[in-house]
């Protein structure tokens, strides 16, 4: 069972009345040297965000194949790239941004682990002027889409998905989603206060202010037909994920990765990667290997 504060904003959501309005967030590319510092450092392995990162590389592993060009959407410091590159060496990255400082800490990241199988580029996620089209084999992104300003500009970015993914190309989304409640909003934003820098923690609360909704997702997604299924955390859509069918089953030395990570979370972490585990998994959204 989910822990008994998630228990309890799951409870709050499934019988509140209040529908919070969605205020976009107030830096729409975050290129602040400080808020950029902060958000890359509570990404990072043992940062806050870690057990959401390796939930959704567990989930990219299986709509990816080797040999792969794989498309990141929005991959700001690259915390999640740089691990899904990492577990896959023999698939092509491309990870795209519009912040410039956001690509410098990626730049750098992806140095120091010595990926060869990343490439970094400047670039709007609702144009993919740099991308062909129908040449990628999946594309991805995580944690990002709701710093788009407009609905509009999320079906622009989905119509773009479909431009130069693939037939039979793999697909991973995932974002906040718009709770109901403003308590439940601040509940997950101020969760971890006291482990995060304060810049994190407001930046934490300007993302869930800017979710999408279940409804916006399902809408702006429309475009890729049934290439892709939506699933929300259940009970309250805290989180909200559009996969493709799983191109592969994870090979055992990946599963055995996947394991290894997380088996090297601290206990707080593992509480709440099985939480996230649970809820999707009522929501909908499944590993085919257990993890």
């Amino acid at each position: 069972m989910p822990s008994l504060a998630v228990a309890r904003v799951v409870l709050r959501e499934m019988t509140t009345r209040e529908r919070v309005a969605r205020t976009p967030e107030p830096d729409l590319v975050m290129d602040d040297p400080a808020k950029v510092a902060a958000y890359t450092r509570a990404g990072r392995e043992d940062g806050v965000m870690a057990p959401v990162y390796l939930f959704h590389t567990a989930h990219m592993c299986e709509v990816i194949r080797p040999g792969d060009t794989v498309i990141d959407l929005a991959c700001g410091p690259a915390t999640q790239l740089a691990q899904v590159a990492r577990l896959n060496p023999d698939v092509r990255f491309i990870g795209i941004d519009l912040s410039r400082p956001m690509l410098e800490r990626a730049s750098d990241h992806v140095a120091a682990l010595r990926l060869s199988n990343v490439e970094l580029r400047h670039g709007d996620i609702t144009v993919l002027a740099s991308v062909a089209d129908g040449s990628a084999d999946a594309v991805v992104s995580s944690m990002a889409l709701h710093h788009l300003p407009t609905v509009d500009l999320l079906g622009k970015n989905f119509a773009q998905v479909k431009r130069v993914l693939r037939p039979g190309g793999g697909a991973y989304f995932a974002d906040f989603g718009r709770l109901f409640s403003a308590k439940s909003i601040d509940y997950f934003a101020y969760q971890y206060a006291d482990r995060q820098p304060e810049l994190f923690t407001l930046d934490y609360l300007y993302s869930l202010k800017a979710a999408f909704s279940v409804d916006d997702f399902r809408r702006a997604s429309a475009v890729l037909g049934e290439a892709v299924r939506l699933s929300s955390t259940f009970g309250a859509a805290f989180m909200v994920a559009l996969k493709s069918p799983p191109r592969r089953t994870l090979p055992d030395p990946l599963l055995q990765a996947l394991v290894e990570l997380r088996t090297a979370m601290p206990s707080h972490h593992k509480a709440d990667f099985r939480d996230l585990r649970r809820v999707f998994s009522i929501g909908g959204l499944r590993l085919s290997s257990p993890l």
